[in-house]
């Protein structure tokens, strides 16, 4: 039995202090009947509890550890400009590297602008397409999550799904009402819209991969769809890769499928490990914002140089032979074990994956859409998600979240990993 009293008592203390004990709150994992671990340590792809339990790590942070933690380059690139300072609130080299980095990697982006989070990256990208068409509708799709905006908060996936909030009070109605929520996947219905609204829609707003309600991929034709509909009328197509960027492709999921969006979110691998989100795309566009254009944005640590360090030092990182191909090697295997180890315990499942993202839903699929992954298993779930915990398998604590595999999961790891799927499985 693994250890938890500091863990225990931390989250205790927490609850007094911090609305449900965390600082997202997914993390609480409420919906899977435990209480959070709290880290004390990483390295590769182990990550230890404050009670000193190993386990082999499919969180990643949420996606930015792609590397694995605490990679030497990152961590030399971080202690070396912290040697020099932590923040200046003023242009610093390596804004411009990673701009160059960016654009040299994205060949939708032409110009880029560096933010703190996610959120702050497609709530400027949707602010900005309404500035740019001088129009207010919004289109997204359901389960897809891009951050807790007021605008996109309509049908959202990641912890608003997992907490089964449909939506949340303190979003006036008037704002929501310029957000038009579709089912994801479902091309024919999008165009439907399209014929009847097009002409008022400013973005649509998707997730390419989406990692928000599980792992769910696009249909071939979806995007496609998206792509020639919004030229059709206008519209700007906003691609939220703060996910998907630089993780399933080093240009992300618009370089694996071949559509280009007008404007690109990303975050998480960007950073390192750090906090931090952009948002770029045609020129055009993003020379509507303030100083050059109207439309005002802005943030005293955006470009922070220990992020942008970090980041650097990771893209590069990723920009060498072979980097993807393991990775892609070791995700294969992993959904293939997970797969066998499903039917040999007679448990339906289906497993999703693009990439080093992945999904193991508790029904017999297909998952195309947040429907689809609302039918799955939940309490299932939940018994599976501990019983691996207890096997040292460190997975999101929901359904509604994307597992993370790194550069540095070995042989050993999935081995590991499916071993204990399989003895768990086999006892649901």
């Amino acid at each position: 039995m693994r250890k938890k009293e500091k863990s225990n008592e931390l989250f205790t203390r927490a609850c007094a202090l911090i609305p449900g004990g965390v600082n997202s709150p997914v993390r609480a994992c409420g919906s899977v009947g435990g209480e959070p671990l709290f880290i004390s340590r990483a390295d590769g792809c182990l990550i230890y509890d404050v009670d000193d339990n190993q386990y082999v790590d499919y969180i990643g942070s949420w996606g930015p550890m792609i590397l694995g933690h605490r990679h030497p380059e990152v961590m030399a690139a971080i202690t070396d400009v912290l040697s020099r300072g932590a923040s200046f609130g003023a242009p610093v080299d390596l804004e411009v590297r990673m701009a160059e980095k960016i654009t040299a990697a994205v060949d939708s982006i032409e110009m880029v602008r560096m933010v703190n989070s996610g959120t702050e990256a497609t709530m400027s990208a949707v602010r900005l397409a309404r500035g740019y068409t001088g129009r207010d509708l919004v289109i997204k799709f359901d389960g897809c999550y891009h951050g807790h905006a007021d605008t996109l908060l309509v049908s959202a996936g990641s912890g608003v799904a997992t907490l089964s909030i449909p939506g949340s009070p303190g979003v006036p109605a008037g704002v929501v009402e310029n957000t038009i929520s579709l089912k994801y996947n479902d091309a024919a219905g999008f165009s439907d819209m399209m014929a009847r609204r097009g002409d008022r829609v400013a973005a649509v707003i998707v997730e390419p991969v989406a990692g928000n309600m599980g792992l769910v991929p696009p249909d071939p034709e979806f995007l496609s769809v998206l792509r020639s509909e919004t030229a059709k009328y206008s519209n700007v197509l906003i691609f939220d890769e703060v996910m998907s960027g630089f993780r399933v492709a080093f240009g992300g999921a618009q370089a694996l499928y071949g559509i280009t969006p007008d404007l690109t979110c990303l975050g998480k691998i960007v950073g390192g490990g750090l906090p931090v989100g952009a948002y770029g795309g045609k020129r055009e566009i993003m020379e509507k914002v303030a100083p050059v254009g109207p439309v005002y944005q802005a943030g005293t640590l955006s470009g922070n140089p220990l992020a942008m360090a970090a980041g650097i030092a990771t893209l590069m990182a990723l920009d060498r032979p072979g980097v993807y191909e393991k990775i892609e090697h070791q995700s294969a295997r992993l959904a293939d074990g997970l797969a066998s180890a499903a039917a040999n315990a007679g448990v339906p499942a289906t497993i999703n994956r693009v990439g080093s993202m992945m999904s193991l839903f508790f029904t017999p699929g297909p998952v195309r859409d947040f429907e689809g992954a609302k039918g799955a298993d939940l309490d299932r779930f939940a018994r599976y998600y501990n019983g691996m915990l207890e096997n040292g398998i460190y997975l999101p604590p929901s359904q509604f979240e994307a597992m993370f595999i790194s550069l540095t999961h070995e042989a050993g790891d999935i081995d590991r990993t499916i071993a204990a799927a399989t003895r768990v499985l086999k006892s649901l």
